[in-house]
Order: C-alpha cells, then sequence, then structure tokens
C-alpha cells in the first residue's frame, strides 16, 4: 500500500457542526481506521490545517487531539500549495469569500451550506468552481442518515406505488438562554448575522425532497419569531431578528406535495428529532434520523372515525419496522469518505456547489412566500 498524505484546510472547527461531525468523527475518525483506502493500492491520509481566527482555541483543539498544523491567516494557508483541499464550516455570512478565495487558489473545496447569503451568490461559486476546474462539494449529511437511507430503499424499489404525499416535522425546545444554557449559538436568531431557521433548515429540505422525490417546483412558506428576545453566550438579553419557526408546502415534480413544519420552539412529541411520512398508493411510510416504519396497502387497517367512544387501537404497533440490511456509518464520514475519493479515485459525486446552490434558492424563496404571502414557483437554475 502506498500512503498519500492530503493537507486539508479545515475553516470554523472551534464550532459545534465543525468541531464534532467534521473534524472528529468524520476526519480523526478515518485517522484512526488508518486512513481511506482508494481500492488501487492508496490509502489516504488526511492532514488537518486548524483554521479560524482565534489561535489558542484553535490551538487547544490541536494539542487535544495531537495534531500539529494551526493557522489563522486564510490567505497564507490558500497560497501553500501543500493544501490541496479546503473545507468551510464558519457562519453563514463569512462562507462566500473564504470559499471565492480557495476556488481562485485552486483548492477543491467542500463545504457546510448554505454556501451563501443569496441565490446570486451562490451561483456565482458553482460557476467560478466549474470555470477553474476544481472538484467541489456540498455537505447533505442527511441524505446518508440510517432513516433516510431506508426510505430511499422503499423509494427505489417501488414500495409507495405512485407517492402521493411527504409530511416532515422537525424540531425542537431550543432555551431563550436565562435560566438554562440555549443549545444552539445566539447568532443563529439574528438575521443581521446570517441567522434563521429558513436559511438553516430550507437547504436541507431542498435535497431531501429532491433527491428522494423530485425537484421542488414551487414553495408557499410562513416564517415567523415566536420567541421575540433571546440571552446570548454572555448572558446578555438581545431581540431575536430572525426566524425560530417555519411551516412551508413545497410542490415536487409528478404532483406530490410535501409539508414540512420547522421550528426550534417546539416541545418533541414523536419518536425523533425529525420525522418524514410519506403517503403512496400502495404503502406509507414513517422515517426519523435511524428508524423507519412502513405500512403496506395489504396490511393497512381499517380505522372507522367515531369521537363518542375511546380509540382502541395501537395504531403504532400496525406499522412494521424497516431492518438495516447493511452498517451504517456516521453520515457526515460517510460523505466525506465520498468527496475524498472523488477527489483523488474519480468517484462519482453530484452533491456540488449548484446543488449547494438549489438550497439557497429555495430558502431564499420561502423568505419572499413567507414576506408575500403566496406561491412561488422554483425556477430551474443551471451553471
Amino acid at each position: 500500500m502506498t500512503r498519500k498524505t492530503v493537507r486539508i484546510a479545515m475553516n470554523g472547527v472551534t464550532g459545534r457542526m465543525g468541531y464534532r461531525q467534521h473534524l472528529v468523527r468524520s476526519i480523526l475518525a478515518l485517522r484512526d481506521q488508518g486512513g481511506l483506502d482508494l481500492g488501487d493500492g492508496t490509502v489516504l491520509w488526511p492532514e488537518p490545517v486548524l483554521l479560524g481566527r482565534r489561535e489558542g482555541a484553535l490551538r487547544e483543539i490541536a494539542e487535544r487531539h495531537g495534531l500539529e498544523h494551526v493557522a489563522t491567516d486564510l490567505d497564507a494557508v490558500l497560497a501553500d500549495p501543500s493544501v490541496e483541499i479546503y473545507f468551510d464550516a464558519q457562519v453563514t455570512s463569512a462562507r462566500e469569500e473564504s470559499i471565492r478565495a480557495a476556488i481562485a487558489a485552486g483548492k477543491h473545496v467542500y463545504t457546510e451550506k448554505p454556501t451563501a447569503t443569496g441565490l446570486d451568490g451562490a451561483l456565482a461559486l458553482a460557476r467560478l468552481a466549474h470555470a477553474r476546474g476544481i472538484r467541489h462539494g456540498v455537505v447533505q449529511d442527511k441524505l446518508f442518515l440510517p432513516g433516510l437511507r431506508k426510505l430511499k430503499r422503499l423509494v427505489d424499489g417501488g414500495f409507495f406505488g405512485r407517492i402521493l404525499s411527504v409530511r416532515g416535522e422537525f424540531g425542537y425546545w431550543v432555551f431563550e438562554g436565562d435560566w438554562q444554557p440555549a443549545q444552539r449559538p445566539s447568532w443563529n436568531y439574528r438575521a443581521q448575522d446570517g441567522g434563521g431557521i429558513v436559511v438553516d433548515m430550507f437547504p436541507h429540505w431542498e435535497y431531501v425532497l429532491h433527491e428522494l422525490f423530485g425537484r421542488v417546483t414551487s414553495v408557499q412558506a410562513l416564517a415567523t419569531t415566536h420567541v421575540p428576545q433571546r440571552w446570548d453566550e454572555h448572558g446578555k438579553p438581545y431581540d431575536a431578528t430572525a426566524d425560530d419557526a417555519a411551516y412551508g408546502v413545497f410542490e415536487i415534480e409528478g404532483g406530490i406535495i410535501a409539508q414540512i413544519n420547522s421550528s426550534w420552539a417546539v416541545r418533541v412529541h414523536r419518536d425523533e428529532l425529525v420525522e418524514f411520512q410519506v403517503d403512496g398508493t400502495e404503502g406509507s411510510a414513517v422515517a426519523g434520523l435511524r428508524g423507519c416504519r412502513a405500512q403496506h396497502r395489504s396490511a393497512t387497517p381499517k380505522p372507522v372515525w367515531n369521537p363518542d367512544v375511546p380509540a382502541t387501537e395501537a395504531f403504532r404497533e400496525q406499522w412494521q419496522e424497516v431492518p438495516d440490511n447493511a452498517e451504517f456509518d456516521n453520515g457526515f464520514k460517510a460523505q466525506w469518505e465520498l468527496f475524498l475519493k472523488h477527489v483523488y479515485a474519480d468517484g462519482p459525486y453530484h452533491w456540488d456547489l449548484l446543488a449547494g446552490a438549489r438550497g439557497v434558492q429555495l430558502a431564499e424563496l420561502g423568505l419572499r412566500s413567507s414576506a408575500e404571502g403566496r406561491r412561488l414557483a422554483v425556477p430551474e437554475i443551471a451553471l
């Protein structure tokens, strides 16, 4: 075996997602398993360069994990020819400029979403990357969740017949920060800093709907701020200027209707923090992060509406668990592996910056739909 070291600039690893999912559970996990076998006698050895603004925090992370490379100068890192990949998990408002610089430097780009604060910027990045000839990818982690992979297996196997509708519920109660610390950073609730649940979650819903069911052709949304005041990381009150809940209806090519509620102001009464129910002429399924249950047409009971007597049927028990049938690795790590194989072994990969731009487009149209109080068509976009 030949070992090839790949230096990856990782910008934003002091944040929760960048640190836990991308550094620890993806890149360091690949190192723990001995690198990534490309199948041709080559093993990739990822060497992260921790990049950010807070040198002290970066050095603490490096020491904790026995890493060598820390930097605070983006331009200097991008000028280093030994750095081949740039990864971005910064706050949204800082992402577009950094990715643009990485593309100009000829680095392959892998990034969290949204890729930019508006569609024009997101499309510009996709076009620049295409013109520069680099490899580029956008994190679309929910496609790799065990529950959604089982759901896609049902879709691909024709289990549903003609799919009629999709209903999604996502969210949980994020503490205001006064009497218990909030589980999300305060910038998430300030529109001026790129916050808001539409900007955060509609890009996820775009790729989930697109990959499992088809292209989204229209959106009608209502975004609102249920909790107008919160307390930041220092215990200071601030006005929440960004939406913390959004209620969306999406039309999908072929006539499928999707309804998805997203909220950071809802208490969970479901099995998982996100669930999707798909109903079709031949069967239905409910998928969460890990589990997926199905009910075929032939096994569908015949409930009768009668509000005068207590319900006697245990409806949840009438569904069958969809088996794993495979080992499911961490979704972020699985997608990192695919992207690295795309760059170094010419493996297939279509979750690129254009796919990222579709997510930004849906968020932008969702906010506009809410502001204008009307349904909006989602035009197709291309390079």
